[in-house]
Protein backbone atom coordinates (compact mmCIF):
# COMPACT_ATOMS: atom_id res chain seq x y z
CA UNK A 1 0.00 0.00 0.00
CA UNK A 2 2.77 2.38 0.30
CA UNK A 3 3.64 4.89 -2.68
CA UNK A 4 5.27 2.92 -5.46
CA UNK A 5 9.07 3.44 -6.28
CA UNK A 6 9.01 5.60 -2.30
CA UNK A 7 11.90 5.07 -0.22
CA UNK A 8 10.54 4.98 3.52
CA UNK A 9 14.08 5.86 5.93
CA UNK A 10 12.22 5.63 9.07
CA UNK A 11 9.12 3.71 10.34
CA UNK A 12 7.15 6.74 10.83
CA UNK A 13 7.65 7.78 7.52
CA UNK A 14 6.22 4.20 6.42
CA UNK A 15 3.78 4.61 8.85
CA UNK A 16 2.60 7.51 7.21
CA UNK A 17 1.74 6.27 3.87
CA UNK A 18 -1.07 4.68 4.86
CA UNK A 19 -4.70 5.62 5.94
CA UNK A 20 -5.68 6.07 9.33
CA UNK A 21 -7.22 3.05 10.33
CA UNK A 22 -4.22 0.98 8.86
CA UNK A 23 -1.67 3.92 10.65
CA UNK A 24 -3.83 2.40 14.22
CA UNK A 25 -3.00 -1.42 13.22
CA UNK A 26 0.81 -0.45 12.42
CA UNK A 27 1.23 1.85 15.85
CA UNK A 28 -0.01 -0.43 18.12
CA UNK A 29 1.94 -3.38 16.31
CA UNK A 30 4.80 -1.12 16.72
CA UNK A 31 3.79 -0.30 20.58
CA UNK A 32 3.55 -4.35 21.09
CA UNK A 33 7.15 -4.97 19.73
CA UNK A 34 8.66 -2.58 22.08
CA UNK A 35 6.57 -3.14 25.12
CA UNK A 36 8.14 -6.82 24.63
CA UNK A 37 11.84 -5.74 23.99
CA UNK A 38 12.35 -2.16 24.47
CA UNK A 39 15.98 -2.41 23.71
CA UNK A 40 15.28 -3.07 20.43
CA UNK A 41 16.21 -0.83 17.18
CA UNK A 42 14.57 0.01 14.79
CA UNK A 43 14.99 0.18 10.62
CA UNK A 44 14.07 -0.27 7.18
CA UNK A 45 14.84 -3.35 5.78
CA UNK A 46 13.58 -4.59 2.62
CA UNK A 47 11.73 -1.37 2.36
CA UNK A 48 9.41 -2.25 5.55
CA UNK A 49 9.85 -1.53 9.35
CA UNK A 50 12.08 -4.19 11.12
CA UNK A 51 13.54 -4.32 14.96
CA UNK A 52 16.71 -5.85 15.63
CA UNK A 53 18.15 -7.34 18.16
CA UNK A 54 21.46 -9.15 17.61
CA UNK A 55 20.36 -9.39 14.21
CA UNK A 56 16.66 -8.79 12.67
CA UNK A 57 14.30 -9.89 14.93
CA UNK A 58 10.41 -9.28 12.88
CA UNK A 59 9.33 -7.39 10.31
CA UNK A 60 6.21 -6.40 9.25
CA UNK A 61 3.92 -4.90 6.25
CA UNK A 62 0.39 -3.25 5.62
CA UNK A 63 -1.19 -3.84 2.58
CA UNK A 64 -4.53 -4.10 1.30
CA UNK A 65 -6.05 -6.75 2.80
CA UNK A 66 -3.61 -8.08 5.42
CA UNK A 67 -1.05 -6.89 7.77
CA UNK A 68 2.07 -8.69 6.94
CA UNK A 69 4.02 -10.33 10.41
CA UNK A 70 7.45 -11.56 9.59
CA UNK A 71 9.27 -13.85 12.54
CA UNK A 72 11.88 -15.97 10.27
CA UNK A 73 10.69 -19.79 10.04
CA UNK A 74 11.78 -20.71 13.16
CA UNK A 75 9.01 -18.71 14.68
CA UNK A 76 6.26 -19.81 12.13
CA UNK A 77 7.15 -23.57 13.13
CA UNK A 78 7.27 -22.84 16.74
CA UNK A 79 3.88 -21.40 16.31
CA UNK A 80 2.29 -23.78 13.71
CA UNK A 81 -0.75 -24.30 15.67
CA UNK A 82 -1.64 -21.27 16.44
CA UNK A 83 -0.77 -19.31 12.83
CA UNK A 84 -2.47 -22.35 11.47
CA UNK A 85 -5.85 -19.61 11.58
CA UNK A 86 -3.74 -17.63 9.30
CA UNK A 87 -2.36 -17.54 5.70
CA UNK A 88 1.23 -17.78 6.24
CA UNK A 89 4.48 -19.18 4.66
CA UNK A 90 7.95 -20.21 5.64
CA UNK A 91 8.85 -17.02 7.43
CA UNK A 92 6.02 -15.03 7.06
CA UNK A 93 2.04 -14.44 7.99
CA UNK A 94 -0.75 -12.55 7.28
CA UNK A 95 -3.22 -11.17 9.12
CA UNK A 96 -6.33 -9.89 7.70
CA UNK A 97 -6.82 -6.17 8.40
CA UNK A 98 -10.43 -6.56 8.60
CA UNK A 99 -9.96 -8.72 11.97
CA UNK A 100 -8.45 -8.07 15.32
CA UNK A 101 -4.95 -8.45 14.87
CA UNK A 102 -3.70 -11.35 17.38
CA UNK A 103 -1.82 -9.24 19.79
CA UNK A 104 -1.26 -11.82 22.36
CA UNK A 105 0.22 -14.12 19.86
CA UNK A 106 2.55 -11.74 18.46
CA UNK A 107 3.75 -10.62 21.90
CA UNK A 108 4.77 -14.92 22.40
CA UNK A 109 6.18 -14.64 18.90
CA UNK A 110 8.18 -11.60 19.51
CA UNK A 111 9.71 -13.16 22.78
CA UNK A 112 10.09 -16.39 21.19
CA UNK A 113 12.05 -14.28 18.86
CA UNK A 114 14.22 -12.43 21.12
CA UNK A 115 15.36 -15.59 23.54
CA UNK A 116 16.20 -16.89 20.22
CA UNK A 117 18.33 -14.02 19.09
CA UNK A 118 20.09 -13.50 22.54
CA UNK A 119 21.05 -17.40 22.80
CA UNK A 120 22.82 -16.68 19.50
CA UNK A 121 19.78 -17.92 16.66
CA UNK A 122 20.59 -14.47 14.60
CA UNK A 123 23.54 -13.23 14.49
CA UNK A 124 23.35 -10.97 11.29
CA UNK A 125 23.62 -7.05 11.88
Amino acid sequence: MTTPGKRCKTIDEYIDTFPPDVQNILGQLRKTIHEIVPQAEETIRYGIPTFTLNGNLVHFAAFEDHIGFYPTPSAIVAFKKELSLYRHAKGSVQFPINEPIPFDLVRRIVQFRVKENLEGGTKKK
